[in-house]
C-alpha cells in the first residue's frame, strides 16, 4: 500500500475507523474481528479508535479491547508495524447520545483506561477527542502534554477543532502534535482551512467519516456501479470501481498531509477501501469532483 506519515511514523495511506466495529449497528465479535484482520492483511497501519466507541453504558473501551484482540493475533513484528490511535474526552451513557469531558483529571484517567485495554506501555497516538466548552482550551491540551512528558503517550493528536485551536495546540505541545482529525469528505468540505494548516505545519490530517455523501455502497447494491448520480459515481463505472474508491482517491490527492480512516463493518468493505490508496486520478477526473456533494450523494449545487 502507498505510505504517508504521522509524525515520525510510516502508516498505510489508508486507515481504518473501528468506530462501526463497536456502536449501533455493529457485527457480531467474531465479524468485528475478521474485519479487522482483513483491514491488516490489506497493508493497513493505522487503526483508529477511542475509549467512546461503545453502545451500551457499561462497555467502556469496547473497541479499544476488539483492536488489542485482533493485534495480539498477530506477529510480533507485524504489530510493531501498527499505528493504534485512540482517544479520549467524550463519553457514551448508553441512551445513544455522546457527551463530552477535558478536565484534565477525566484525560488522564481515560489514557490510563486505554493503556489497560490496549496492552502497551505507552500509546502511539493519543487524540483530544473533542473540544469541553466548560474546560479552558489550554488546560484540556495541557493534559496531553504532561502524557507526553510522563512517556503515556508517544505522540498527540486533537480531534474537531478550528484553526486557532490548532495553532493554541501547537504551542503547548511543539513537536509533540502531529494529527488533526476533522469530518472531512466529498459532502462536508468546511475543513478545508484546517486540512491547509495542517498541511502547513507539518501534521496529518485525518478525515473522519471520509465517505460522507457516498453512502450507498456497490458492495451493497451492485446496480448502483451504473447509476451517475454524481461525478464520483460516473467515474467509479469509468474506472470499474467502486464511488467508495474514487471518493478515498480524491481524499488522498488533495494533500500528503491526508490518511483517510473509513469505517467497516464487514472485511469487503475495507478491502474496497484499502484498494484506493493504489488509485491515481487524473487532474480532469480531480476536477470534475471539485464540486461538493450533497449528504444524499447528489451535487450540493
Amino acid at each position: 500500500m502507498r505510505q504517508r506519515t504521522i509524525g515520525d511514523t510510516t502508516v498505510g495511506a489508508i486507515g481504518l475507523g473501528a468506530m462501526p466495529l463497536s456502536v449501533e449497528g455493529r457485527p457480531d465479535e467474531h465479524m468485528a474481528l475478521v474485519t479487522l484482520h482483513a483491514a491488516l492483511d490489506a497493508g493497513v497501519t493505522l487503526l483508529d479508535t477511542a475509549d467512546s466507541y461503545h453502545w451500551h453504558a457499561d462497555e467502556l473501551g469496547h473497541n479499544e479491547e476488539l483492536v488489542a484482540r485482533a493485534l495480539a493475533a498477530r506477529p510480533a513484528a507485524e504489530r510493531a508495524a501498527v499505528l493504534v490511535a485512540t482517544k479520549g474526552g467524550r463519553g457514551r451513557p448508553g441512551d445513544g447520545s455522546w457527551t463530552v469531558d477535558g478536565r484534565p483529571e477525566h484525560l488522564r484517567r481515560a489514557c490510563e483506561g486505554s493503556l489497560r485495554r490496549l496492552g502497551v506501555e505507552a500509546i502511539g497516538l493519543y487524540q483530544l477527542h473533542k473540544p469541553d466548552p466548560a474546560v479552558p482550551w489550554a488546560e484540556s491540551v495541557g493534559a496531553l502534554r504532561e502524557l507526553l512528558d510522563a512517556g503515556k503517550i508517544r505522540a498527540a493528536g486533537i480531534s474537531n477543532v478550528d484553526e486557532e485551536q490548532i495553532l493554541a495546540a501547537r504551542e503547548i505541545l511543539g513537536p509533540g502534535l502531529v494529527a488533526v482529525q476533522n469530518r472531512f469528505s466529498p459532502a462536508v468540505r468546511t475543513a478545508e482551512p484546517e486540512l491547509r494548516l495542517s498541511e502547513r505545519l507539518g501534521l496529518a490530517f485525518l478525515p473522519w467519516s471520509p465517505l460522507g455523501g457516498l453512502s450507498r455502497s456497490v458492495l451493497d447494491d451492485p446496480a448502483d456501479r451504473t447509476v451517475g448520480r454524481s461525478a464520483f459515481h460516473r467515474i467509479a463505472a469509468v474506472r470499474g470501481v467502486s464511488p467508495q474508491q474514487v471518493g478515498l482517491a480524491w481524499l488522498l490527492a488533495l494533500s500528503p498531509a491526508v490518511v483517510p480512516i473509513p469505517g467497516a463493518r464487514r472485511p469487503a468493505s475495507i478491502r474496497d477501501s484499502a484498494a484506493a490508496a493504489g488509485l491515481v486520478l487524473e487532474p480532469a477526473e480531480l476536477a470534475a469532483l471539485a464540486e461538493p456533494l450533497s449528504p444524499a450523494g447528489e451535487p450540493a449545487g
